[in-house]
């Protein structure tokens, strides 16, 4: 997927190797921060524009089995029914 973005090899190791680090990370601060309003922002925003660059890059995937539907999709309405809670859960006494 990242030839056609016209990446050479040794730049898709290091983009492969940083997004790998950078998802490990980011669960491990959703992990210990999922109550944080930002954090759960910024995981529903990630999960909707890694569904988007799917379907405008490699659109074929999403009916494969395990696609990016099936997965980002329930993690979105998991993640909005958190985001919900937390809203209600704050504005209690």
């Amino acid at each position: 997927m990242t030839g056609s973005l016209g990446l050479s090899e040794e730049l898709t190791y290091i983009l492969i190797k940083s997004a790998g680090v950078g998802e490990v990370l980011f669960g491990l601060m959703f992990i210990f921060l999922y109550k944080l309003k930002p954090v759960q922002l910024i995981n529903l925003a990630a999960l909707i524009g890694l569904l988007a660059f799917v379907a405008v890059m490699v659109p074929y995937i999403l009916i494969e089995a395990f696609n990016p539907v099936t997965t980002n999709i329930p993690l979105l309405v998991l993640g909005y029914i958190l985001l919900q809670q937390t809203g209600s859960a704050a504005k209690q006494p």
